[in-house]
């Protein structure tokens, strides 16, 4: 499912037009950012959590010319969905 498609699907079980529903998930997603550039995590009940975790630094190997590289710090976004999702994935 595309975006266009999602928008279309949200649309119509809302009973928005497609373009209030386009606004609507653009400001969802848009504090979520915020959200996430202030290091907060974001829960979405039912769903799941969104948080930012910092990955350490690491020392990775080349495995074709044993070159040793060091591998900066980075902040990662992580989700941990509820269980009532991960169990309908795998039921499907």
């Amino acid at each position: 499912m595309n975006n266009r498609e999602y928008i279309a699907e949200l649309a119509q079980q809302s009973g928005y037009t497609q373009t209030d529903t386009q606004k609507m998930v653009a400001a969802v997603i848009e504090q979520m950012g915020n959200s996430f550039e202030e290091g907060n995590s974001v829960l979405i009940p039912n769903f799941g959590t969104f948080e930012v975790k910092k990955r350490l630094e690491r020392i990775i190997v080349n495995p074709g010319t044993q070159q040793r590289m060091l591998v900066p710090p980075k902040l990662v976004l992580n989700f941990r969905p509820k269980e009532s999702v991960k169990d309908k994935l795998n039921k499907a």
